[in-house]
């Protein structure tokens, strides 16, 4: 009763505590993310791994199967699914709900580590994924070019998808629908025959050419200056005049075997906004952070694009 009787004999300072409860719930309510969606992980692990040139039936054998007898191995799974396509290997992997999927993600990572090193040439890091509301996006944006569609990949992502990734609580943003630029190269086999050469020998030059080599550093007075070799190529013609080989002591240059074309990739994606073709920019959230704050700094952000 004394608290009763001390609130009744004090009504000032009853008043001004009420009034800093209140004060400080209005400045923590200010201050509490926005979300539409419960941040919930969905128990789903993907790991998806790109075998470039390489047909379904070769994919399943030498890339899906190996993970597969991995995975398997993993605690708590419920049920593993995988599906092979041209040039693509698919593994989803579900486990039980109430799962502690951090530790899953770290074991997954530590058996594809293992079996990452006796997978066939060419096929790229198994990417690993983990599947979680985070994941839907925040703000999608649609985009149209007339004359310059060619080149709207690279225009999307050097002026909007960059500025944008910079923005507090953006985590992702991602271009699709645009064909990126790619370098063609295509070989005629009659001439390969015929300079008793492989496709996979003009491959590795081509790789083993295109590369940035550092070359040490060196000191002038206080200063420490970084060497490196360029040897990336600047455009689709300086690949023409790359030996790949030698036929009875001449060099065989690239242009004698192939035709190389500066072109972009075929759409696997085809995006249209209102009958037009378009590209889409897609923007993914970190996790924990306000939705509402995020779709509005973006939109903020689109006109001084």
């Amino acid at each position: 009763m004394k608290i009763y009787e001390t609130a009744v004999k004090n009504p000032v300072g009853t008043s001004l505590i009420f009034i800093g409860v209140v004060l400080i719930g209005l400045l923590f309510y200010r201050q509490l993310p926005i979300d539409l969606y419960p941040n919930i992980d969905l128990n789903i692990v993907s790991v998806m791994t790109s075998y470039s040139g390489a047909g379904a039936q070769d994919v399943e054998a030498n890339v899906t199967r190996p993970l597969e007898d991995v995975l398997n191995t993993t605690e708590k799974l419920k049920e593993i699914t995988s599906q092979s396509r041209d040039g693509l290997s698919m593994i989803m992997l579900e486990f039980d709900f109430g799962t502690d999927m951090d530790a899953v993600m770290n074991d997954v990572r530590d058996k594809v580590s293992l079996i990452s090193g006796f997978l066939p040439d060419g096929t790229e890091d198994p990417m690993i994924l983990k599947f979680s509301s985070d994941m839907i996006p925040v703000v999608v944006l649609s985009a149209t070019a007339e004359e310059s569609a060619g080149a709207l990949y690279k225009i999307l992502d050097e002026q909007v998808a960059n500025p944008l990734n910079r923005i507090s609580g953006v985590g992702t943003v991602s271009v699709g629908g645009a064909p990126q630029r790619e370098i063609q190269v295509n070989v005629v086999p009659a001439k390969l025959e015929a300079y008793n050469m492989s496709l996979e020998q003009i491959a590795q030059v081509i790789a083993a050419e295109n590369l940035n080599v550092p070359a040490g550093n060196f000191d002038i007075g206080s200063q420490t200056y970084m060497l490196r070799l360029e040897g990336e190529f600047k455009n689709s013609r300086d690949l023409n005049n790359i030996v790949v080989g030698n036929s009875m002591g001449r060099p065989v240059y690239l242009r004698d075997v192939a035709t190389v074309s500066d072109t972009l990739e075929s759409r696997v994606q085809e995006n249209y906004t209102n009958g037009r073709r378009s590209a889409s920019i897609i923007v993914q959230k970190q996790s924990g952070a306000n939705t509402v704050a995020i779709a509005d700094a973006v939109k903020a952000e689109l006109p001084g694009l």
